[in-house]
């Protein structure tokens, strides 16, 4: 008995030519025009719903798994499991709290409605002689135990400042409470000087 082969098959025919082919150029309809998206110029009669079908997962896997990979999956895969068994894991970031601050800011208005001792300053007498009166607005800082520390002159006529300052000295304020600690608080202060009578 003797056995046949069959020749192998001829190769394919090259390619045609490049050039023998007539090239149409189609022009390419695109609905934005520097960026901007244009008025439509027809409305289509039907208009087709495109949906995507879901990639099936066999045995309740990932997408893209391991076949007989562990449900649900191991993060960073087979070699991020191995690895990360060998290296220790960095510790997870414990959230800091924050301190509370050591000063805040209130307005004018709320630290008067937290003074609990003190009285206006007496009008000075060449004041009062030359018919000064006004505001003296004072920079402050309440301390913790409701005392005035850091007091300073913003604005006020000068010889209404000294009396304004000496009074101010004097007063004393709730303490400022934030989250339950006792802050300090930067405040102005408003000190008024009005001639009464004629």
């Amino acid at each position: 008995m003797t056995y046949l082969v069959a020749p192998p098959p001829p190769p394919p025919p090259p390619p045609p030519a490049a050039s023998a082919a007539p090239v149409r150029a189609q022009k390419v309809i695109t609905e934005v025009d520097h960026g901007r998206l244009k008025t439509p110029t027809a409305i289509p009669n039907k208009i087709v719903k495109i949906q995507e079908e879901d990639t099936p997962t066999a045995g309740g896997g990932v997408v893209g798994g391991v076949v007989g990979g562990v449900p649900g999956g191991t993060i960073g895969g087979v070699l991020g499991g191995v690895l990360g068994g060998i290296v220790s894991a960095a510790p997870a970031a414990v959230p800091k709290v924050a301190a509370p601050p050591q000063k805040i800011r209130v307005s004018s208005g709320v630290a008067q409605a937290n003074k609990i001792q003190g009285s206006n300053p007496p009008y000075p007498p060449l004041a009062r002689q030359a018919r000064i009166q006004g505001t003296v607005v004072l920079q402050a800082v309440i301390g913790k135990d409701g005392t005035i520390q850091n007091l300073r002159v913003v604005s006020g006529h000068p010889m209404l400042a000294q009396a304004a300052l000496e009074a101010v000295r004097l007063w004393r304020y709730k303490p400022t409470l934030l989250n339950g600690e006792a802050v300090d608080v930067d405040t102005t202060i408003n000190v008024n000087f009005t001639l009464s009578g004629g």
